[in-house]
């Protein structure tokens, strides 16, 4: 069992917990929404998707906050996962992420969807 995110407990008042499958995802939702410099002990963990939101849209913009976001997967989750696509849209005030990934423990493909409301 792994610590689910977010952190909160259980029914028993114990620390709730999650299986592999479900911490992958966690670990993916908090890579995507940390902010590069937010962690102490780990300065350039992140991805600045946070920081782009506020960009003016384009599909350029587009384009290159889909590469980054799949290179901050690549670089901090490449042991757990293998990145297969990523796509990223605004949606009226709201970020919503597609990750398509294959869990290299399983060999089994996953597709994530996570969305920050509060955007602009």
């Amino acid at each position: 069992m792994h610590i689910d995110f977010p952190f909160q407990p259980d029914a028993s008042g114990r620390t709730a917990g999650t299986g592999a499958d479900d911490h992958v995802r966690d670990l993916i939702e908090q890579l995507l929404f940390t902010i590069p410099g937010e962690r102490v002990n780990r300065p350039t963990f992140g991805s600045g998707l946070m920081h782009l939101v506020f960009a003016p849209a384009s599909g350029e913009l587009a384009t290159a906050t889909e590469f980054l976001v799949q290179g901050a997967l690549q670089q901090w989750l490449s042991d757990v996962i293998q990145v297969e696509a990523v796509r990223v849209v605004t949606q009226e005030s709201t970020l919503v992420v597609t990750v398509q990934y294959l869990l290299r423990r399983t060999q089994t493909r996953e597709v994530a969807r996570f969305e920050r409301a509060g955007v602009t």
